[in-house]
């Protein structure tokens, strides 16, 4: 295992980290089975486990799996999505950050988290008191990095120059999502982070299924794809073909080829897999030295550009301005010409 350096943390960590959604008992998965996949992960040289405070009863599970091993793993969790019904159970303020992280620690069964990321960025909560409550943490102890997710360019630079201009801790991290098929990241993303000596750890480097094989234009694994539209959007689709035809001439599993190209990126720090049964972790793990050719990274860059999108994963995070038309449109009594 070739470990890599998370920013300017200091912190070494595995390119694969363990995402821990699928850890969650309301994912099916048995709690016992989920200790085992752990455990063979951090065997295996895997230090890094990424979970979040709504992913069901993952913290929970995640805690109890590590006892006697905390020390083995980076642990990584999140907050500031809804957690309940009270509006104040979410969101980037102080209120909810202190309140929050307590409970993590308590699921979590340890008294400091490695990473602690703001899930989605909240238009509601300045930035600065955000990173006020979180440099207090850090000097605390109970939180040893910061990072966030889903964060926009904009979003990034906007937190890094609060953060110097009012003496508080920086974010260390950024999470955003890369594959293939969502090389967007590429064009301001992943530069801005590598300007500010930032960490990045990716989700969805598999597409969340379509990079994994099953999915196929005439044979779908029908299972997943009526659960998400990505798994049916039909230019994926026939880009997915190609990235076939491309991973057997290499002589590569699909998912050796998905994986290999988000960790080649120098801007990535490490690459978030969710296996749900030991096989699938053995599947990923047997490609964790796979190397890309320049030949094969070409033929990808001339699949999918460099920088550009092919569709949308479905739960990417998208602005509010993208979702709530009034947010783009002035009200009607001023739109006359002038």
């Amino acid at each position: 295992m070739q470990y890599r350096t998370l920013g300017r943390t200091g912190i070494k960590v595995s390119p694969y980290a363990l995402g821990a959604l699928m850890f969650a008992t309301r994912m099916g998965n048995d709690p016992g089975e989920s200790a085992r996949i752990i455990h063979k992960a951090i065997d295996a040289g895997i230090n890094v486990i990424d979970t979040a405070d709504v992913y069901g009863d993952s913290e929970e599970v995640v805690g109890k799996a590590l006892e006697g091993r905390r020390d083995d793993v980076v642990l990584a969790t999140k907050f500031s999505r809804p957690t309940g019904q009270d509006p104040n159970h979410q969101g980037a303020s102080r209120r909810w950050i202190i309140t929050a992280v307590e409970n993590s620690l308590r699921r979590l069964r340890t008294d400091h988290i490695d990473l602690y990321q703001l899930h989605l960025p909240d238009p509601d909560t300045d930035i600065e008191e955000t990173l006020a409550a979180l440099t207090d943490l850090l000097r605390s102890g109970k939180v040893r990095a910061i990072g966030a997710s889903h964060t926009p360019a904009s979003g990034i630079v906007e937190a890094q120059w609060v953060a110097q201009r009012r003496g508080l801790a920086r974010f260390h991290t950024e999470q955003p999502a890369y594959s293939i098929l969502n090389r967007g990241i590429e064009r301001e993303i992943l530069p801005t982070a590598q300007r500010f000596g930032m960490g990045t750890l990716v989700w969805g480097p598999l597409a969340q299924g379509l990079l994994t094989g099953r999915v196929r234009r005439d044979h779908n694994d029908l299972s997943r794809a009526g659960m998400f539209r990505h798994l049916t959007d039909e230019r994926r689709l026939d880009v997915v073909e190609e990235l076939v035809t491309l991973a057997a001439e290499a002589g590569l599993p699909m998912t050796h080829l998905a994986m290999a190209f988000t960790t080649t990126h120098p801007g990535v720090t490490c690459a978030l897999l969710g296996a749900r049964t030991e096989q699938h972790l053995d599947d990923l793990l047997a490609g964790l030295d796979v190397a890309l050719s320049d030949d094969v990274l070409d033929r990808i860059d001339g699949i999918v550009a460099p920088g550009t999108d092919v569709g949308a994963l479905d739960q990417a995070y998208q602005p509010p301005a993208l979702e709530d038309p009034n947010l783009r449109r002035r009200p009607l009594a001023t739109r006359a010409a002038t």
